[in-house]
């Protein structure tokens, strides 16, 4: 009886799922015709030659990754804290309504959520009304200068780009670690109160351990769906290409299908490498 319910996503996983990363894979050994256009199917690293010979493609993945690195690292440092809190000061009523507030933005569509932020950070948005009202005008444009990670707003800069990331990714990195820091033995950090730590000495050397692995699962989700967004760097930030922006350009556009799917396999195994590490971290005990 459970293999007979098992046989449709089995099936679901088999054929759609690792058929379709099989065909991507297939793809990006063939190569592109100069002259008629067309796919030519023979094996051929002429699409990978491609994209590691072009300077600019090289920076399209570097800036990729640097971008989630930098969101995830983000993400860490804001969304710690808040599950810290709700893991360890709140119970009963109060636990829902801090459970509510960080699932309630995955209730508001993708899109809504990205075009809104992109209001918010726009020259005349919120943010900006917010600066000038308390008279730091003048911090904003200093921040908005630094080079980089600056721009003409925040709403085309790459500090917008991660602000709406961390925004949109945020609840992905928050849930994993509340439910690493709730399995902490309360008995630990009694006995090592007991034993004369003090609350910051009992956090990194009881608390912190035992929370990276849900750390670690929480960055495979903000890493992971960084790398591969491409409606984010559309909407935010400076004029740039992203891996999302150039598979859907080569597939689409330049009509470049090998080439789109090697660049497709470039994210696919920056991520594998990545689960390879965060399994060593016990990120898949926290999922």
């Amino acid at each position: 009886m459970l293999l007979l319910l098992l046989i449709p996503p089995l099936l679901w996983m088999g054929i759609i799922y690792l058929g379709s990363l099989f065909n991507l894979l297939l793809y990006s050994f063939y190569s592109l015709n100069d002259f008629t256009g067309q796919v030519e199917y023979r094996f051929s690293l002429a699409a990978f030659k491609q994209l590691f010979a072009s300077p600019a493609n090289i920076d399209v993945v570097v800036r990729t990754v640097l971008m989630a690195v930098a969101v995830t690292l983000l993400c860490i440092l804001i969304g710690f804290p808040v599950a810290y809190y709700i893991a360890f000061y709140t119970q009963g009523a109060s636990k829902t309504f801090w459970y509510l507030m960080v699932l309630l933005p995955l209730w508001s569509s993708y899109l809504v959520k990205v075009y809104a932020g992109r209001l918010i950070l726009a020259q005349e948005g919120v943010v900006s009304w917010l600066f000038n009202l308390l008279g730091l005008g003048g911090l904003l444009e200093a921040i908005l200068s630094i080079p980089v990670i600056g721009g003409s707003s925040l709403s085309s800069s790459y500090l917008g780009m991660a602000t709406v990331f961390v925004y949109v990714w945020l609840p992905y990195m928050i849930l994993p670690v509340i439910a690493s820091l709730e399995r902490v033995p309360k008995s630990l950090i009694q006995a090592s109160s007991d034993l004369g730590a003090k609350p910051g000495q009992t956090f990194w050397k009881v608390i912190w351990p035992l929370a990276i692995p849900g750390v670690a699962a929480g960055s495979i989700f903000t890493f992971s769906l960084t790398l591969g967004d491409y409606i984010i760097p559309q909407v935010v930030g400076q004029p740039g290409f992203f891996i999302g922006q150039m598979v859907y350009i080569q597939q689409g556009t330049a009509g470049n299908l090998p080439l789109a799917a090697a660049f497709s396999v470039v994210p696919v195994v920056i991520i594998a490498i990545y689960l390879l590490f965060m399994r060593r971290l016990g990120a898949f005990d926290a999922l």
